[in-house]
């Protein structure tokens, strides 16, 4: 089909100058998508109204030559398309045709019903925000680019010679009118299937007489002034970067977008094409590393990946010095973007990090939360842990502390006691005055279920009703907390530490529903029916193996998990005599100690494993034996013996290893070397299964031979697009901490997928992290001495349920948190900085700041091709000095 002429004139017109430069044909995206919508009627209009100047009526009659009534008819449809900006100037009625971006296709992305209609527009707005500034990218100066980041004010204070327009306050004073509306960008990515989960709807701010022109065609709602400075907080603690268009000049700023590098088009530009001088303020980022802790927020949160976690232990482990490679100096094309931008974002540099935040499962800041315990900085503390795991106080108790094997202190003496650091933080939960309740980041009118109250789907209904979702958790048992209740004994966990947790989940709004088994007493089809969107299936191992052996369903051997149960709900089974414990696990640990504790004269433990081959933890072998039990190692049960059915003793069998040369689990017995050994009582842990019940009952949902959940390694996503799982069901028997970390990856994932067009992935934390190398760590002293604290026992009857394990009073807190090394820092990038302030207000120990680099002000669109002209000139001179295969290859580039 033959190009519309008028069509290809108007686009050439909105394209200005370098418009004028652009070949225009079928695939150009200005063509097709005014092809789409304008007619040869609506274009005449338009093009005599000339590209950014405010025409009356009367003018756009007089020019194009047709009646007052039609041209009033065109020009009001071309306004609601959005290639004619309507407001209102003393008392008439203006037309004005802005640019294509940032400007009119911004006006179409917005109209309500249109990107639905006309699928062209979101592709349009794509595209030409990609091809069209390309060429310009690098040649844009600091300052003169299109759009401009603006820092948020709190990072600005202290900071002397601040320009009233490097504050968002100037904006939102200067104007009397405001509208909020949608995210463009992040609208046209759901379109694409490509969103991020950043915010979509009612984030962005029109100023002035775009408010007006928004207002009046329906693309967003009026709001006061106190309400756009509470939108501009709601995008700051949602991790946005503020940023202004910059064609106006800096007093006239038509709006204030709240960006994202995973989806925003003007961001893109810094983050793919690698030139952030086009958006970036007046300031960049200033680390100060005998202040930074490497909590990681400020890594977390800053959006161009100009920050990483590195190290300050060490001289010998500092990053080698690399050139800048910048457009301002050289030749710039594809070969220089970062493609994958939005998956392959890297927090942790080439020499690695801290390795307690490394080796923890849930990635907590150990560090930062250190460091603020030892200034009394408690709830603050409290805080920070609580952004990667909403039950501290129940870690504090039960966690195998992979962050204390990891330490480096173990080069020294012993490894930093912190478990015990963040029990004493934690234990502010258990008074109600001191817990600290998250600021919801937003509020959703969408329902989400959460089946089963362990780990795992706390932390889910943790996270998502910070989000603002309408949190419901369903269990089963009469008793919240799952197998932290059920299946922990009183004496390692108190029951009323996880209620005071809980009860925190609850003041966010969750509800909870005891003794509601989903399938049985009603089902996802109906939890659907109900309005329930997404689901998150968290139901935990809480059902026994078996040995299938001779005598296995006599009546006196139980399963471990049953026994702990019966204890944990108030009906335990009574035992008396020799009790042998058949396992070598932590769970097995528990029922031998509990067994001790309702009745058994004796306990003896069986397990296949060598000593040092037992999965249970050192510390709980330790108290186990303690209390008398006895551990017998390398043996594997023959046979249960009964006399009249019943339980009179165990056969046992030596087992000569139990790990083939490749570490798989494949014991191997000698049959002449066999015990046997009196019991009364037989108590079997050797491991864990999920019991599915009726809920899966009408889903199809793939599950593994061994009954674990098929799901995505990185978001949990099963086979079913709104169904997310977690923790054991998942990956077999696991630790808490592995649980709480999937519960928080699962909340992330159902946010994305009760939401049309959301990715799983893009713009989503990998969470890769890699540790400094400890053997190459040269420590040179200086460092403080004073031996491990260790937690005091409360005297109390050895047979107790209560937790004889003190909490560190203050002083040894203050002793133990003294003694941590700082092994982290944060390194920064400042040629990817955009000051946006992100990272200051994140900082909770003064260790990052803003600081003036460039002392650019903005300008016009008219007048960018003569502020541009000599700093092209002066480019083009610095990249004709460099040698010529640094130019052109970048060969030379580090």
């Amino acid at each position: 089909m033959a190009l519309r002429k008028k069509i290809v004139k108007l686009a050439k017109v909105i394209g200005g100058l370098t418009g004028m430069l652009n070949k225009i044909d079928e695939n150009a995206p200005e063509y097709y998508v005014l092809d789409a919508m304008v007619t040869d009627d609506m274009a005449d209009v338009a093009i005599v109204a000339g590209l950014r100047k405010p025409r009356t009526l009367d003018y756009l009659v007089e020019k194009c030559g047709k009646s007052r009534e039609e041209t009033l008819k065109l020009a009001t449809q071309l306004a609601d398309l959005g290639v004619f900006k309507l407001c209102t100037k003393n008392g008439v009625d203006t037309y004005m045709m802005e640019v294509f971006a940032p400007g009119m296709l911004e006006y179409m992305v917005n109209h309500k019903t249109l990107p639905e209609k006309y699928p062209v527009i979101g592709k349009a707005f794509e595209e030409y925000t990609r091809i069209r500034i390309e060429p310009l990218a690098p040649i844009m100066k600091t300052g003169k680019g299109l759009v401009r980041v603006v820092p948020i004010e709190a990072a600005l204070e202290g900071i002397e010679g601040v320009k009233d327009y490097e504050r968002i306050s100037y904006y939102l004073e200067l104007n009397d009118r405001f509208c909020v509306t949608d995210c463009t960008c992040r609208k046209t990515r759901r379109h694409m299937n490509e969103g991020c989960g950043h915010l979509e709807h009612d984030i962005c701010m029109m100023l002035g007489e775009t408010a007006e022109y928004y207002i009046r065609t329906g693309r967003g709602r009026e709001i006061s002034r106190e309400e756009a400075y509470q939108l501009m907080h709601k995008a700051e603690i949602n991790g946005l970067v503020h940023e202004v268009p910059n064609i106006d000049g800096v007093e006239n700023a038509p709006a204030i977008c709240n960006c994202c590098s995973c989806s925003c088009f003007s961001m893109r530009v810094a983050t793919m094409m690698n030139a952030p001088d086009v958006i970036r303020s007046n300031y960049v980022a200033e680390v100060k590393p005998e202040n930074c802790v490497a909590c990681g927020q400020c890594v977390e949160y800053c959006n161009t990946n100009a920050l990483v976690l590195g190290q300050k232990i060490c001289d010998n482990l500092k990053p080698e010095e690399k050139e800048t490679i910048s457009p301002r100096d050289h030749m710039w094309n594809q070969d220089r973007w970062n493609h994958e931008y939005r998956t392959n974002r890297e927090n942790v540099a080439e020499t690695g990090t801290a390795p307690c935040k490394t080796e923890c499962p849930a990635h907590i800041a150990v560090q930062g939360y250190i460091k603020l315990a030892s200034e009394g900085r408690y709830l603050d503390a409290l805080e920070l842990i609580k952004k990667e795991n909403p039950l501290p106080a129940v870690c504090g108790r039960i966690c195998p502390h992979k962050c204390e094997n990891a330490c480096t202190r173990n080069k020294i003496d012993d490894p930093l006691a912190i478990d015990e650091i963040k029990k004493f933080i934690a234990d502010q939960e258990l008074n109600a005055e001191t817990r600290f309740i998250p600021e919801k980041i937003q509020h959703y009118d969408k329902k989400i279920a959460v089946i089963g109250s362990g780990p795992a789907g706390l932390s889910c209904a943790y996270y998502l009703a910070v989000h603002g979702y309408k949190v419901t958790v369903f269990e089963k048992e009469s008793k919240l907390g799952g197998m932290l209740t059920l299946g922990i004994p009183a004496f390692r966990l108190e029951k009323n530490i996880i209620d005071a947790e809980i009860d925190v989940i609850k003041q966010l709004g969750v509800e909870f529903k005891t003794g509601i088994e989903v399938g049985k007493d009603v089902t996802i089809k109906e939890l659907e029916n109900q309005g329930y969107e997404g689901f998150y299936i968290a139901i935990g191992a809480q059902g026994s193996r078996k040995l299938n052996i001779e005598g296995e369903d006599a009546k006196n051997v139980i399963s471990g998990v049953d026994f702990l149960k019966a204890v944990a709900l108030d009906n335990p089974t009574k035992l008396n005599g020799n009790v042998v414990v058949i396992g070598g696990g932590n769970v097995a640990i528990d029922v031998a100690r509990t067994a001790v504790r309702t009745g058994a004269s004796a306990v003896n433990m069986f397990c296949l494993e060598a000593r040092n081959e037992m999965p249970a933890l050192n510390e709980e072998i330790a108290e186990a034996e303690a209390e008398e039990i006895k551990i017998n190692n390398s043996w594997g049960p023959k046979r249960i013996i009964l006399e009249n059915g019943k339980v009179t003793g165990v056969e046992f069998k030596k087992c000569v290893s139990v790990f083939d040369e490749n570490h798989k689990f494949s014991p191997k017995y000698d049959e002449n070397d066999t015990i046997i050994v009196p019991a009364d009582f037989v108590l079997l842990s050797i491991g864990q299964s999920i019991v599915w019940g009726n809920l899966l009952d009408g889903v199809d949902l793939e599950r593994r031979p061994n009954g674990t959940v098929v799901a995505d390694g990185f978001t949990f996503a099963t086979n079913i697009k709104n169904i997310i799982a977690g923790g054991d069901c998942v990956t077999g028997p696991n630790f808490a901490i592995n649980a709480i970390a999937a519960g928080k990856a699962g909340a992330e994932s159902l946010h994305r997928s009760v939401w049309p067009g959301q990715s799983l992935i893009i713009g989503r934390d990998r969470r890769d992290y890699h540790a400094i190398n400890i053997d190459e760590v040269e420590l040179n002293g200086g460092f403080d001495t004073t031996p491990r604290q260790r937690p005091l026992h409360i005297a109390e009857n050895e047979k107790t349920f209560k937790d004889t394990r003190a909490t560190f009073t203050e002083e040894q807190l203050k002793k133990e948190a003294n003694r941590c090394l700082g092994c982290g820092a944060v390194q920064i990038n400042q040629e990817k900085c955009l000051g946006c302030g992100q990272c200051v207000v994140r900082c909770k120990f003064d260790a990052i700041h803003l600081k003036r680099k460039y002392n650019e002000d903005g300008c016009t669109f008219e007048q960018l091709p003569i502020k541009l002209a000599p700093y092209v000139v002066k480019r083009a001179m610095k990249i004709v000095a460099r040698p010529v295969k640094d130019v052109f290859t970048g060969k030379n580039d580090k």
